[in-house]
């Protein structure tokens, strides 16, 4: 016999796993949530010192003539500081939104799994008594 309740059931737990943020909560699930952020802003911080490189070889492609005709008078001490000073400030932003965001979408993820946890014990327990019930009909015709 079929039980309307648990296939409703079934078929959101289905749909949620099969989601594009089902995966992706799930995918999540397996990490602490510093570990997770932590992560993240490893990601981040590869991506903005290659974004970072890129721009200033871009940059220094474009000046390449003027670099080449000022390179002894150029104050190399002055740009480096300029440079560097940049790329922390640039990084700096880029963590602590990392930080930001990526601890507020863990969180949300937390609660959707949370959620999707509580459907999946109520799941196991139709399972237990259909169980149940099953065991007490044997029961019924063995002893009738």
């Amino acid at each position: 016999m079929l039980n309307i309740r648990k296939t409703r059931l079934m078929t959101k737990l289905a749909i949620y796993e099969k989601s594009k943020d089902g995966k992706k909560d799930i995918h999540r699930s397996k990490y602490y949530k510093t570990d997770y952020v932590r992560l993240q802003i490893l990601r981040s911080i590869i991506a903005v010192t290659v974004g970072y490189l890129l721009v200033l070889l871009m940059l220094v492609i474009y000046q390449s003539e003027y670099l080449i005709e000022q390179a002894v008078n150029l104050d190399y001490k002055a740009i480096g500081t300029t440079v560097l000073v940049v790329y922390v400030v640039l990084l700096t932003v880029y963590i602590v939104g990392t930080i930001i965001g990526y601890s507020i979408q863990y969180d949300l993820s937390r609660g959707k799994l949370a959620k999707y946890f509580r459907m999946l014990k109520i799941m196991r327990k139709l399972y237990k008594e259909e169980a149940g019930e099953d065991k007490a009909s044997e029961e019924e015709e063995s002893n009738g």
